[in-house]
């Protein structure tokens, strides 16, 4: 499995020289937007508070990698909450008490390989949340929640057929942007 894994992640790496690729490392509850091999920024981030998987019904984050297959969102004002992918016409503050929607934007992601391949059925998205307080440890149903600012700023720069891969790894372990880690 590791290796399966391991392979998986190199060939993310190198199929697509020159675009853009999140990584986002599980271990360190941060993703990284790394281009042409280098990382270009990292955003803390939320997996999910189930641990690791992509079994259905199971609201874990799935390990592997995926591709952003649609883009929602785009000119809606920051804290827009979406339903069903579609604006509802409310918006919240970071931080509104009681409430865990998506918001801001949202980038689905499609798996690419056995083990990701429910992450579309399962909503899989990379999201904005209004529970900004619980960035940078485990809290979500199995998406990667973001800061509002943090998806907006990251939204534009990435774009349909972008390669996310999910790793159990810290990025600094990591050999190049695919996920590879150093023996």
């Amino acid at each position: 499995m590791k290796e399966a894994l391991i392979f998986a992640l190199f060939a993310s790496a190198t199929a697509f020289a020159g675009s853009p690729e999140l990584v986002v490392s599980t271990a360190e509850q941060r993703m990284y937007y790394v281009q042409d091999g280098a990382r270009r920024a990292s955003f803390p981030i939320s997996t999910s508070k189930f641990g690791i998987g992509d079994q259905p019904k199971s609201y874990r984050t799935p390990l592997g990698a995926l591709e952003v297959s649609r883009k929602v969102g785009t000119g809606a004002p920051l804290g827009t909450v979406f339903k069903g992918l579609r604006a509802t016409g409310e918006v919240l503050r970071p931080n509104t008490p009681g409430r865990d929607p998506i918001v801001s934007r949202v980038l689905c992601l499609n798996g690419v390989e056995s083990q990701t391949r429910n992450a579309a059925a399962r909503g899989i998205y990379i999201h904005g949340t209004p529970e900004e307080s619980k960035i940078g440890r485990p809290a979500s149903y199995g998406c990667i929640r973001m800061r509002s600012r943090d998806i907006i700023r990251l939204f534009d720069s990435v774009p349909v057929g972008a390669k996310v891969t999910i790793t159990p790894f810290a990025f600094r372990d990591l050999n190049g942007s695919g996920g590879v880690a150093r023996n």
